[in-house]
Parts: structure tokens; sequence; C-alpha cells
């Protein structure tokens, strides 16, 4: 009797050890007090733009705090699990580009779609991607494949004032603060990570949490409104 109660204990902690760890989730909060992206700087449509006439386009959003808060991309450092690629939209509306930041895990697509009855055009100089996609019209869109993890800056020849932003991260677990400032990454591993909060005119943020989790990232300038960067790139 005691030798099948023992094998039976023995059973169930094997069952118990092959048993998938349960995933977790690392939850927190961006916390910014103040306007941190400078004012566009647009020159009247007649200085440079013949034919049909596109206003620029202003933010559905009215809270300036809020915008900012949005604007932050948060993401695990190292490697990690690749996940399916996605395809995200960077649409050209209103003479900007729409959404302004977009968040990707490496070997994604980014779509630029015109929707202006103009010419635009998409280019980016940087590092971890350079690319022209040339000058096409409305109904017209390219796509750009990104294979480094890196951050990316986008622009249009035609307007100047037209800037975008893509985050390509080394792994699956990104996401983008809301409004409020809030954010959540699901699906990982037991364990202890660097989580990077990122702004485009803040820099780079960088905590330890284990999983399972919280952290708060407080996003500041300086006094003469320069960024404080925790840590490197």
């Amino acid at each position: 009797m005691k030798e099948r109660t023992a094998v039976h204990k023995t059973v169930i902690l094997i069952l118990l050890l092959s048993l998938p760890l349960a995933a977790e989730s690392i939850t927190g909060t961006v916390t910014i007090h103040r306007k941190l992206t400078p004012s566009r700087v647009t020159a009247a449509v007649p200085l440079y733009q013949r034919g049909t006439t596109v206003q620029l386009g202003g933010d559905a959003e009215t809270d300036p705090l809020a915008i900012e808060r949005s604007r932050v991309v948060v993401y695990i450092e190292g490697p990690g699990p690749a996940g399916e690629p996605v395809v995200e939209k960077m649409d050209q509306q209103n003479r900007r580009f729409m959404q302004e930041t977009v968040v990707i895990p490496v070997g994604s697509k980014v779509s630029f779609p015109n929707l202006d009855p103009i010419f635009h055009n998409v280019f980016s100089l940087s590092k971890p991607k350079s690319f022209d996609l040339g000058n096409y019209p409305k109904g017209d869109t390219r796509t750009v494949t990104f294979t480094q993890p890196g951050v990316v800056y986008v622009n249009c020849h035609l307007h100047p004032n037209m800037t975008g932003t893509i985050v390509v991260t080394p792994n699956r677990w990104e996401t983008k603060a809301d409004r409020d400032g809030h954010f959540h990454i699901d699906d990982l591993p037991p364990g202890k990570y660097t989580v990077v909060a990122w702004h485009k005119s803040a820099g780079f943020f960088r905590e330890q949490v284990e999983a399972g989790g919280t952290v708060e990232f407080v996003i500041p300038l300086a006094a003469d409104g320069t960024p404080l960067v925790r840590g490197t790139r």
C-alpha cells in the first residue's frame, strides 16, 4: 500500500513539473507633468504647394498631456519570442502621418497609404532602416518591411512638417501607453525583465521588474528643455 502511494505521488509530481509555467503580465503607468513635444511649425500652403489645397490636420485628442502619454512606447529589452509579424498602417492624411507613432516587433511591415488629393513622399535616413518610396498620388500605398530593431524616423520630402516614428522592438512584448498613461505587457514567463519606455522628445527610460509586477515611469525634461535619459540605447 505504501509503495502504491509513493508511486502515485511520484506520478503527480512528474505531471506538475511537466506543466508549462503560468504566463505573467507586467503593468505600469507613465507620468508626464508637462508638454514635451515642440509645436509644429509649418509654412503656409501657397509657399510650397500648387494645385489642390489640403489643410493641416489637428489632433483629435484635446488634452496635451494625454497626447504626450499616448506617444510613449513600452517594450521588453533583449531577446524574446518574435511571434507572428504584423502589418501596421501609417496613413498620410491632412498633410500628417496618422498614426504618428507606430510600434511593431522585428520582421513586421508598415504600409503608407496616401489619402490626400496631393502627392506625398515617404523616406527615412535612420540606421535601422533607410528607404525612399518616391512621390505617389492619392489611392496609392507602399509598404516597408523592418528587419532590424531600433527607432526609424519617417519624413516627407514634399511636406517638411510631416514627421512620424516607427519603433521596431526586438521581440513581441511591446505596447503603447494609453491616454491615461496605463500599459500592460502580457504572456511573460516568470523572471526579471528590463522594461523600456521611449518618448520621441524625452528619450529612453529603463526599469527592472519581476514578471507579475508593476512599474512607473516618470518622464521629465531638464530645466533647459534637454532630455533626461536614464540608461543607454
